[in-house]
């Protein structure tokens, strides 16, 4: 089913939509909720939960959800962000529902009830199993769900998934990566990338080895629908709770995105292989292939990307495109890989060098306002490849 963008309206905190309004989580990303006062919660029960900890001191708790039940309000050990798993394809969960509220660990407010929705525009063009899109929390360490299957029935193996993201894993040792070979012209300076070793990736918890593809020949633009007002000193936690989220409840084979950049301007590595290396993402799907994908840290439906964060985007697209000659201003073919696209699989498609998701796939990410954006960005982006 095609998806339009579920960021709608995030305030600095708060999030307030009835069930079952359908919130559409552009980007993959992570939705914001404040909590407010409401639910008693019962103690969660040991034996109902299974736990994986992680070297960094990031954990994941699995709740099942047997028959599609729901959780009435419960204590659970602090998390950060939550999604819902199942073993089967994503359309199962097509015209049924899935809710949640939380509770702030700090003040002990429940939040309204939040509707979480299948997660089917971003990710490999061969998914393994449904989930719906992760909603970022912030620190809480209550929870409350309610579930309304579909025609399609109970989802099996129906599941709560509570990500901490800890405090991030030790540098590893360093690895060799070959350096990209570059064309004549369109070159620009690299600009400066926080490395997944300097996120606190652990990477213990992907799929060993990395798989790459053509030249890079396109950028896509996302957001990740987090808070726009955030410390970027906390940005770290953020990305490192939506690759555990990406890898070990959504089972792709690392973090989706190949890169993000915060409201500050610093680019992050994604998707482990290499930086300058054409690694395969799970972004934009259909659209994979031959094709890089960055994600803004924020909400940019209705509030402004601030400069840095531009800026960022711009220098990342100019130097990745400048590695296989690619002007950032000039325009490019792909092929669709998957019929859930926009466009029918095997389809050529002309897109922008630099595109935004909804160019791609039926969303409003990156959303409008950053979206307004990216004719400006590709000329400061041209700009900086020019001679």
């Amino acid at each position: 089913m095609y998806l339009s963008d579920k960021a709608a309206r995030l305030s600095d905190r708060a999030v307030r939509l009835p069930f079952p309004a359908a919130l559409l989580a552009g980007c993959t990303a992570a939705l914001l909720l404040q909590p407010a006062p409401g639910a008693s919660a019962a103690p969660l029960a040991p034996a109902a939960a299974a736990r994986r900890d992680f070297p960094g001191g990031g954990s994941t708790v699995a709740l099942p959800l047997p028959a599609g039940a729901g959780l009435a309000p419960r204590t659970t050990r602090p998390f950060e962000l939550l999604g819902v798993g199942w073993d089967g394809p994503a359309g199962a969960l097509a015209d049924g529902a899935v809710r949640v509220r939380t509770r702030d660990a700090a003040t002990g407010r429940w939040g309204d009830w939040h509707t979480l929705e299948a997660d089917t525009e971003d990710g490999p063009d061969r998914a393994r199993h449904g989930a719906t899109a992760p909603l970022w929390t912030g620190r809480s360490d209550g929870v409350a769900v309610e579930v309304r299957p579909g025609p399609a029935g109970p989802l099996p193996g129906l599941r709560l998934e509570l990500v901490d993201p800890g405090a991030g894993a030790p540098a590893p040792a360093a690895t060799r990566t070959l350096p990209a070979a570059a064309r004549e012209g369109h070159q620009a300076p690299r600009p400066g990338i926080v490395t997944r070793a300097g996120w606190g990736a652990d990477e213990s918890i992907r799929e060993p080895g990395y798989e790459y593809t053509g030249p890079v020949k396109a950028v896509f633009v996302h957001h990740t629908a987090t808070a726009t007002d955030y410390a970027c000193s906390d940005a770290p936690r953020v990305i490192r709770a939506i690759y555990q989220y990406h890898v070990k409840t959504s089972g792709w084979r690392d973090i989706g995105y190949n890169f993000l950049v915060d409201r500050c301007g610093t680019v992050y590595e994604g998707r482990a292989g290499g930086i300058d290396q054409p690694v395969h993402g799970a972004h934009t799907l259909g659209f994979n292939t031959d094709s890089s994908g960055v994600a803004a840290i924020g909400t940019y439906v209705d509030a402004d990307p601030p400069q840095p964060l531009l800026d960022g985007l711009a220098a990342l697209a100019a130097w990745k495109l400048g590695l296989t000659g690619q002007s950032a201003d000039g325009r490019t073919k792909l092929t669709s890989a998957s019929d859930a696209s926009r466009y029918p699989k095997g389809t050529a498609v002309d897109f922008d060098a630099v595109s935004g998701h909804r160019d791609a796939f039926n969303t409003e990410c990156p959303g409008k306002a950053l979206y307004a954006r990216l004719p400006a960005l590709r000329a400061a982006a041209a700009k900086l490849q020019a001679p």
